[in-house]
């Protein structure tokens, strides 16, 4: 069972500083703070609000920096807090988490001064970020031979190939090795959330609600992670399946994960935010998952509108709800958010309907953006007013 909330003790010696104590604290308020910044900056630039001159351009720049600069910095921090509970061994800390911090920073910085730097060191700074987090992680859990999660590492190290192949596409100049690059990304994304639910979710549903805890049903876990797996390869264009059995591999994906998740029972959450935000989230996956195999045999359903399901509705609420419950669990805090929280849940959620529905119903699709946009400032910009001091201050206990 994956542990985060509830840190072990550890002996070793402690950071100085508490920003350094734990992979989470820097990592889940710098990369909230550059979601906002890049998705700022991308409706600017969408809108002509102003130029800028980016590296790989201003669309492969958003794909770029939503996945592999925010949803990968939270992933990173929370593994690399998540291992110390697995393992019992002390996680990365201290100097050595500095380094791996300026190492995504740097990377940020300089996609913003492609015609001073070589595009090569460029991209050599930011693909080492992945590979040095999956061995930071892969330590402990080889130390103490935890091969149950040792799945973690390959995970990252394969979204390491999709970065780097995402900055062959600049070199090579092909925008359909972007796309299958990041679609990669995005599904993989979704197999670590759907692996990483399927441990949590039921727990905290029981704990926040006071209600019987949902057994996991052995084929239904199986077909899920299975079928999302297959998901991973048939849609990220890597491997040619014909339109139909890709879509089928889609289907069957949604509805083994729409049958996982009314057994959670979403009705006993209404009362508790941090769980209904987390359910929701899930919902997300089978509309994504649903919408993508939609996409590949009918032009009601853009590939878009799929892929910003899986990350503006799916990743977006669940990484929100996520961070907020660790980063109070592991300061010693009540895990129990306010109305502030509660609307910022809510921003995400309504940021993905505007995001994957909008243009049903909005004519300008710069409006539609905006809007979206203006909404996920709402509910990260919450996040970091309120959790700023909780993640610089050391543990109230």
């Amino acid at each position: 069972m994956i542990n985060i909330s509830n840190p072990k003790s550890s002996n070793a010696p402690q950071p100085k500083t508490a920003f350094l104590e734990f992979a989470f604290r820097p990592f889940f308020l710098f990369a909230s703070l550059q979601s906002i910044i890049a998705l700022l900056l991308w409706n600017g630039l969408l809108t002509g609000s102003f130029s800028l001159n980016l590296y790989g351009g201003s669309l492969w720049w958003h794909i770029h920096e939503m996945l592999f600069g925010f949803a990968a910095a939270v992933i990173v921090g929370f593994l690399l807090t998540a291992v110390q509970n697995w393992s019992g061994v002390r996680s990365l800390n201290g100097k050595g988490l500095l380094l791996l911090v300026c190492v995504w920073l740097t990377g940020r910085v300089l996609f913003f001064f492609p015609d001073n730097i070589s595009h090569w060191i460029i991209a050599l700074i930011d693909i080492a970020f992945l590979p040095l987090s999956a061995a930071a992680l892969a330590y402990p859990i080889i130390k103490v031979k935890l091969w149950r999660n040792l799945m973690f590492v390959p995970i990252l190290l394969i979204m390491a190939a999709c970065n780097a192949a995402m900055h062959y596409s600049i070199a090579s100049q092909n925008p359909l090795l972007m796309n299958s690059a990041s679609s990669s990304m995005v599904l993989l994304v979704t197999l670590v959330m759907t692996i990483m639910g399927g441990r949590v979710f039921p727990m905290f549903t029981a704990n926040g609600t006071r209600t019987p805890r949902v057994d996991a049903i052995s084929w239904l876990e199986k077909l899920t992670i299975g079928s999302t797996i297959l998901a991973v390869l048939s849609g990220s264009g890597f491997i040619e399946l014909p339109a139909l059995l890709t879509a089928v591999i889609f289907f069957t994906a949604a509805a083994a994960h729409t049958v996982r998740m009314l057994r959670w029972k979403i009705w006993v959450t209404l009362k508790t935010p941090l769980v209904w935000s987390l359910h929701l989230s899930y919902w997300c996956i089978a509309i994504g998952l649903f919408m993508y195999g939609l996409s590949q045999i009918t032009f009601s359903v853009s590939h878009s509108q799929a892929i910003h399901a899986l990350t503006v509705g799916a990743m977006g609420t669940m990484i929100l709800s996520m961070i907020s419950r660790v980063s109070l669990g592991h300061t010693g805090r009540m895990i129990v958010v306010g109305k502030i929280m509660s609307g910022a849940f809510a921003a995400l959620i309504l940021a993905f309907i505007v995001r994957v529905f909008g243009s049903y119903w909005i004519t300008n699709y710069s409006h539609v953006i905006t809007l979206a946009v203006g909404l996920w400032v709402i509910g990260y910009g919450s996040f970091i007013a309120l959790y700023f001091p909780i993640l610089i201050k050391p543990r109230v206990n």
